[in-house]
């Protein structure tokens, strides 16, 4: 049991609800290694706004963990981006999670990298991303401890950023556990000051590190007033922030994998108003490719977080994808739906039991419209235009997104016979 006065959330699908240099870390580094200071990086001001759109890429946690994470592994996967065209569309972004460290800091108080898993160590695995056109994303704690029991940057915040900086890392995964909250202070207070040291160290170092938060997902259940309030705090000192649970591990059955998506697309949608462009709530990864999934529930997460202006950040075995899968994850139309300029996540408007119907305004001044079914059997969902947000018009025309099929209305946005846990995604246009 850990220390009263330690925070953590372990990597679990407990408490889900449905609302729910070299090898060696040495810090020398070329100087070329950095880049120019990020507009705005001052000590003093608000985290540079590095993500105008939603990030996307890959990350190993959901699938691999701890014991299948090693240098060939993230490798593999990046190379499996470039090679299926997922990167040229858009998932750019590689992130090494938890474990990639030895358990010790080094003789000089740096990290090192666990020389078994990556024998050339994290500069070299940075070079070799970027060699591919990829970026280099890596995983750290703001508390004593990752939730791994690796070293935390508590203590060594400004030494861990100058360090990534070195290595050539574009994006931090900060997570919350092994906190330590002093005496008399509450813990909200605590992560606040420990992700406001993070957020400085990584803007002193001039390079252009896109910071992703942890701290809400620490609160989720903490009431709503705390955890809004985190949450606004997480979009001053960051770029985008967990806001609960962890999604559903390669390991979980079918049934946990479905439910770890529907409860993360529940809490999230509910948290739109807290989202502004460039500040992104993040409900975890993507799981389309994982076993157990059917096709209508890859394309239902696909599609949900495309409409929640959601990272994009696959979690699978990207080498063994099914072409289904990679259709699904490669769709142009629904990844541009997620990636609009405008920025804006979408809102539920309508909500009947397991049925929900989502929009959202897109730059050109079309709508995306989802009509979810939940449920367990099919459904016919439907909403009009007016409901829907859009302007009087003569007439629309709704084209679906996975089909390609468009069809004409005067009023009336449906879908008949929605299969369940089946999404169907419209981009809608009003004629005058």
């Amino acid at each position: 049991m850990s220390h009263p006065s330690v925070f953590r959330i372990g990597r679990t699908l407990a408490g889900l609800v449905a609302v729910t240099a070299c090898s060696a870390g040495v810090l020398s580094a070329p100087a070329s290694a950095a880049t120019s200071r990020a507009p705005g990086a001052r000590p003093d001001s608000g985290y540079p706004n590095l993500t105008p759109t939603p990030p996307m890429g890959w990350n190993n946690w959901s699938y691999y963990q701890c014991g299948g994470l090693n240098e060939q592994v993230v490798l593999d996967n990046a190379r499996a981006l470039v090679r299926s065209g997922l990167a040229h569309k858009g998932y750019r972004t590689v992130t090494v999670d938890d474990c990639w460290m030895a358990k010790q800091r080094g003789a000089n108080g740096e990290l090192v990298a666990d020389t078994a898993k990556f024998p050339h160590g994290m500069a070299y695995l940075g070079r070799e991303l970027h060699r591919m056109g990829l970026k280099f994303g890596i995983y750290e704690d703001v508390g004593k401890l990752t939730c791994g029991k690796y070293p935390g940057s508590y203590g060594h915040f400004e030494q861990d950023a100058k360090l990534f900086a070195s290595w050539g890392v574009d994006y931090l995964k900060a997570d919350g556990c092994n906190v330590p909250v002093p005496k008399g202070q509450t813990k909200e207070r605590a992560y606040h000051d420990l992700y406001t040291r993070q957020s400085r160290a990584l803007r002193a170092t001039g390079r252009h590190i896109v910071f992703s938060v942890s701290a809400p997902a620490y609160f989720q259940f903490a009431g709503d007033a705390v955890w809004h309030k985190v949450i606004r705090w997480s979009a001053e000192l960051g770029n985008l922030w967990r806001g609960g649970a962890d999604i559903a591990l390669e390991s979980s059955t079918p049934a946990a994998k479905w439910a770890s998506i529907n409860g993360n697309f529940r809490y999230n949608a509910n948290l739109a108003d807290l989202q502004r462009p460039g500040r992104w709530n993040d409900p975890d990864f993507l799981l389309v490719g994982d076993s157990g999934l059917g096709r209508n529930e890859m394309q239902s997460q696909m599609s949900l977080w495309a409409m929640m202006a959601a990272p994009l950040i696959s979690s699978t075995d990207l080498g063994r994808l099914s072409p289904e899968a990679l259709a699904i994850l490669g769709n142009r139309d629904v990844i541009a739906v997620d990636q609009d300029p405008l920025g804006v996540q979408g809102h539920i408007v309508q909500q009947d039991g397991d049925g929900m119907v989502l929009t959202k305004p897109l730059r050109n001044g079309d709508r995306a419209i989802a009509l979810f079914n939940g449920g367990g059997t099919a459904r016919t969902l439907s909403i009009t235009a007016g409901a829907a947000g859009l302007p009087p018009a003569h007439s629309y025309v709704a084209r679906d997104l996975v089909t390609g099929r468009s069809a004409r209305t005067d009023r009336t946005i449906i879908a008949r016979n929605i299969p369940p846990h089946a999404t169907v995604l419209f981009r809608v246009r009003p004629e005058h």
